[in-house]
């Protein structure tokens, strides 16, 4: 059996935020059924300029494996993304390597994905003001997957006005403060910092908030009061507790995992029923699940096939 290679221009073509909200969505189901195989991500870190990061999984019918990086200074240095990755995925039955892919494009769609199925799961009903903290690349994917469910009113805001103001211009949305975004009935957070920037007192009775750039030991977005106040759900104890938005409380000892209310994946499967009440305020916890990965690379290797693209080869030759 071939192996299919998928640069990052096929998956562009092949992917769509459609796709990846529904894989990703299929994908925290099973992980809150117990369904799926995923060790915690293993960190490399490489001193003074970033980490790789090795992420595998397994579900029915599919097992891979995500090489990814975070260097953020890559793109001012070296031209070069601050998120670059590869795919490996296998055959769960003989081994062999269904596919090789780039993951760059791929990481960015399911952690929007991720955000926009929290969304559906956990905000409440008429949300319509949508609040991005952070105008990075992911502040784009992050809109567009919201764009699946509906329309929305859009404030940008970040530390650069020119970034803010291209991502509002792209999509129609405006410039605001952090205040300003932060009060919005959904707030998408997505920054590398390790200060909280969005302060609890800014965030309005029943919003949602998808913290989604605390992906590393160190790493907090959201003033901890914020985190006292509202219902957190994150997507793995285990993840998150290491390197999630609650990391520095926990380690800090000032929040407990008993301060968590579920997983994403209990609530989009049934086991829990999420919002307490229209006008609670509820935190989306992300890190960004391999089994995300693993779901959405299936996908588009089945689209592959579909519409023959790609190159195979063999790799054992």
């Amino acid at each position: 059996m071939d192996t299919l290679l998928l640069t990052a221009s096929d998956v562009r073509r092949l992917a769509t935020l459609s796709d990846a909200v529904e894989a990703v969505q299929h994908a925290f189901d099973a992980h809150g059924r117990a369904a799926v195989q995923m060790p915690a991500k293993v960190y490399l870190d490489v001193p003074g300029v970033g980490d790789f990061r090795a992420m595998p999984a397994a579900m029915e019918g599919a097992a891979g494996l995500k090489w990814v990086n975070s260097h953020p200074d890559n793109p001012a240095k070296h031209g070069l993304p601050s998120v670059m990755g590869m795919y490996v995925l296998s055959d769960p039955e003989t081994a062999l390597p269904v596919a090789v892919m780039d993951a760059t494009l791929l990481t960015a769609l399911r952690t929007g994905a991720a955000a926009a199925v929290a969304t559906r799961h956990l905000a409440r009903p008429g949300a319509r003001t949508l609040g991005i903290v952070g105008a990075g690349v992911q502040s784009e994917f992050l809109i567009e997957a919201h764009q699946v469910l509906g329309d929305w009113e859009i404030v940008v805001a970040d530390r650069s006005p020119d970034a803010a103001a291209r991502v509002a211009k792209a999509y129609g949305g405006r410039v605001g403060t952090v205040q300003e975004a932060s009060a919005c009935d959904v707030v998408c957070t997505a920054t590398p910092s390790r200060t909280p920037v969005v302060q609890a007192g800014w965030v309005v009775d029943g919003a949602h908030v998808n913290a989604m750039g605390a992906d590393a030991e160190g790493k907090q977005e959201l003033e901890e009061a914020l985190l006292h106040r509202a219902s957190v759900f994150w997507d793995d104890a285990v993840q998150a507790s290491h390197s999630g938005e609650v990391n520095v409380p926990l380690h800090h000892g000032s929040f407990t995992e008993d301060d968590v209310v579920a997983t994403l994946g209990e609530v989009v499967c049934g086991a829990h029923a999420g919002r307490p009440s229209p006008t609670a305020v509820t935190v989306f916890d992300s890190t960004g699940l391999a089994v995300q990965d693993l779901a959405l690379a299936a996908r588009i290797v089945q689209a592959a096939k579909a519409a023959g693209v790609g190159r195979s080869f063999d790799f054992r030759a």
